[in-house]
């Protein structure tokens, strides 16, 4: 029998436990009787269903119902539900998040550390184990490689997974997996809908069964396009007769603006067409605000999976609305009419009461069907599209947060619509130039940590800068800047060098030597020569960057102290501790002076300074130092800014470093918690707060406890960075010395070989981490060789 583990000592779990919303049902909701007892039938047989269909057939709704009538049966020892978990599926974050706040209501040991991938698989485990009764709902599944890791294990008959998705591919199926097809009403189904969603809503009079079932034949059977038209006759009160003649004139009158011939519409996308332009017309006569159809283009161009409704409400937003309002003439001026946000969140409701939109509160996530989304698309003038485009895009930046570590969610949401709107509108954002918000996503991946996303984003950036704006354009020269920084960040750290060769070439020749733009590229330039370890050039370079700026920008420039910090690194990294010293206080010194004792700039500068009193042996300084840098930037930035907790971390070792090794582990501790928490589990930052601890624990004599921590340590950089990354090297160079203290000699060689043999490879053989490489297993062979147990004979 297996084992699972469990609730932790002295906290008990109050049955029972429910996770995530389910969808209300939709009014007149129709129970699909046909696949409910399929769906029924293959529990009954211990096989999960995965409910397939178009968009617009219903099958999340279905699946809410299915879900409702086993989470509201009687909770008796035979039926009813313990756990229950609804999880949006279309991206693995959105189910790790549900299955971790299941962990954390069942009090699953560890599931309180911040640590959301490994709670997450705690669950996972759990479920595979428990003989509690679950139920696990995956809705709008997009990529079945997701079914591998994140699809419960039901085989103890306990539990049932069930899952909604557009997709048919082979793998949905087997496995213990049943796939249902959910396809269009039935004539009798939609007949039905029709005249419960009338009666139901006070106007039985207004159906007519023979009249309902060719309104039924117009629009398909399509659910979607039958709830827009039960909508448009309980707002107009107009007659089934009265609506069919309607739609077939819009059929004959309209729809070639609809789908022109070229248009790639989704199945079922004409119905929901024809439904959707009598909605507009009564849309536009019930709102007074004038503002209904032009929101309603903006949210066409966001992710139907959701976008704040905040969006709407920005200045940038209710600017555009301004414009799409007829002028209004006062003492002989024309002036643009004012625009309320009590005026957008009417138009708002008017959207919600026509079925256009769906919000389940007022601040909850607006979404837009998709092929809603696609008709409005398709229906609007194609020369509004870029206005349009451009008008999302300002609403959206302006909603991007400064501190992302603070609003993770949110920056994640802007990013998927920032990205959604690009694809849909291209090349509209990139006319008359690229749009700041395309830039903006590539900032974002990279704070989040996802290196390898924003690699590709910034490919894909620069391709199309360079085919729209062309190669010499400075958008181009700067979205080839942001490649580069990613490929660095990445650890792609000889592409990075190559492409900063080419853009400060580029800007040389297109800008000028002394252009500000350039000056950075060779400023960028001189840190990648650091991180490839040409030591030399990278400080001729910065020290000709540090008399350009002060030339051009003066000495007091914001540009010119970040040149002499970036000199006093390369100082640094080539051994002249006491030039970088020098250099490094008079950087602090210029910093306040220049921008106060309390700026983010300064606190940073602070921090250098008290790096390099470490390398100079100054260690009680540094530490003293380090600890005054910790309480600014808790003051300043607050105690969840990844500066603070970078500030911590060096506190740490400055801890370990004096000898103060009890507090090192402490503080390391606290460290990796906070780094999970605020950063998530996989965060670069993450990973090398944990090869911190490692060092405290292995300084500690905790020699096992090291070893173990190192080995995770690696394969999360293998998995997160890559095995190339210059700090996976490091993670495989530290597992080695683990091994050696354990006494795991061979293991230590072996894997200081292959260090080496990397090292020489990526960095290059002159680099002072190959160099370091080099000597160290020079020394694990002569100390694996046995001693000489025959010395010579002493001479007589």
């Amino acid at each position: 029998m297996n084992v699972y583990p469990p609730p932790e000592a002295g906290q008990s779990v109050r049955w029972p436990v429910w996770v995530g919303e389910v969808p209300r049902l939709a009014a007149a909701f129709q129970p699909r009787t046909g696949v409910r007892d399929r769906a029924d039938g293959a529990r009954g047989e211990g096989r999960d269903v995965v409910l397939s269909g178009a968009g617009g057939v219903g099958k999340s709704q279905l699946a809410a119902s299915l879900t409702r009538q086993l989470r509201d049966r009687e909770q008796t020892t035979d039926t009813g539900l313990d756990v229950l978990v609804w999880a949006r599926a279309s991206s693995p974050d959105q189910i790790i998040s549900a299955y971790a706040e299941a962990a954390g209501q069942l009090h699953l040991p560890g599931a309180d550390t911040g640590d959301e991938g490994g709670a997450a698989r705690m669950f996972a485990r759990w479920l595979a184990a428990t003989q509690k009764r679950w139920l696990v709902v995956l809705d709008d599944l997009t990529d079945p490689a997701l079914l591998e890791e994140w699809w419960p294990d039901s085989g103890a008959g306990n539990g049932w997974v069930l899952a909604t998705t557009r997709r048919e591919d082979a793998q949905l199926s087997g496995q213990g997996r049943s796939l249902i097809r959910l396809d269009l009403y039935t004539r009798g189904e939609a007949g039905a809908y029709l005249r419960r969603r009338l009666t139901d809503a006070g106007h039985a009079h207004l159906h007519d069964p023979e009249q309902a079932d060719a309104l039924a034949d117009e629009l398909g059977d399509l659910p979607l396009a039958l709830g827009h038209a039960a909508a448009y006759l309980i707002n107009t009160r107009r007659t089934m007769p009265d609506y069919l003649t309607l739609l077939r004139d819009t059929r004959s009158n309209r729809m070639s603006d609809v789908f022109p011939p070229s248009a790639d519409t989704e199945a079922y996308g004409r119905p929901v067409a024809e439904s959707l332009l009598l909605s507009l017309d009564a849309v536009e006569k019930a709102d007074t605000t004038k503002l209904a159809l032009p929101l309603l283009r903006l949210a066409s161009l966001m992710s139907p999976l959701g976008h704040p409704a905040a969006a709407w409400t920005t200045s940038a937003a209710i600017g555009y609305l301004r414009t799409t309002l007829p002028t209004q003439r006062r003492w002989l001026r024309r002036r643009q009419p004012i625009v309320t946000e009590a005026d957008v969140h009417s138009a708002l409701e008017c959207l919600r009461t026509y079925a256009l939109i769906t919000q389940d509160t007022a601040t909850a996530p607006i979404r837009l069907h998709a092929l809603t989304a696609r008709a409005v698309r398709e229906h609007m003038p194609s020369d509004m599209l870029p206005a349009l485009a451009h008008a999302v895009a300002d609403a959206t930046l302006s909603l991007w947060p400064d501190h992302e570590h603070e609003e993770r969610e949110l920056a994640a949401e802007l990013r998927a619509n920032t990205v959604h709107l690009g694809e849909l509108t291209h090349p509209a954002l990139w006319r008359p130039e690229g749009h700041p918000c395309l830039y903006r996503v590539s900032i974002s991946l990279t704070d989040a940590g996802l290196y390898q996303q924003a690699v590709e984003y910034d490919e894909r950036a620069a391709r199309h800068s360079s085919d729209i704006l062309g190669e010499n354009h400075p958008d181009t020269l700067s979205a080839r800047n942001n490649l580069a920084v990613s490929y660095s960040s990445a650890g792609r750290v000889q592409e990075a060098l190559a492409l900063r060769e080419r853009v400060l070439a580029d800007h040389e020749r297109i800008l000028g030597e002394d252009h500000p733009d350039t000056l950075t590229a060779r400023s960028n330039l001189a840190v990648s020569y650091g991180v490839v370890g040409r030591v030399q050039e990278a400080l001729e370079l910065g020290e000709r960057v540090l008399l350009d700026r002060e030339r051009v920008l003066g000495k007091d420039h914001s540009g010119t102290l970040s040149a002499r910090t970036n000199l006093a690194n390369s100082y640094s990294s080539a051994g002249r501790v006491q030039e970088a010293l020098a250099l490094r206080e008079r950087v602090l010194a210029d910093h306040e002076r220049i921008l106060g004792k309390g700026h983010p700039d300064t606190l940073s500068a602070r921090n250098n300074l008290a790096n390099s009193y470490g390398d100079a042996g100054r260690v009680q300084e540094a530490l003293e130092l380090g600890e005054r840098v910790l309480l600014d930037r808790e003051k300043v930035l607050g105690k969840d800014h990844p500066d603070t907790l970078s500030a911590r971390s060096n506190l740490a070792n400055s801890y370990s470093v004096t000898g103060r090794v009890q507090e090192a582990l402490e503080l390391g501790e606290r460290v990796v918690v906070d780094h999970e928490r605020v950063l998530g589990e996989h965060h670069p930052g993450t990973l090398s707060a944990r090869n911190n601890l490692a060092v405290f624990y292995s300084k500690a004599g905790r020699v096992q406890e090291a070893l173990a921590l190192r080995e995770r340590v690696l394969v999360d950089h293998e998995r997160v960075l890559g095995g190339d990354h210059p700090d996976t090297l490091s993670a495989r160079n530290n597992l080695a010395n683990s091994y050696g203290d354990a006494g795991r000699v061979q293991e230590a060689l072996a894997l200081r070989e292959r260090v080496l043999v990397d090292r020489e490879r990526v960095l290059g053989e002159d680099h002072p981490a190959t160099r370091l490489a080099r000597s160290s297993l020079a020394r694990a062979r002569e100390a694996s060789e046995p001693p000489d147990t025959n010395p010579p004979a002493a001479a007589l």
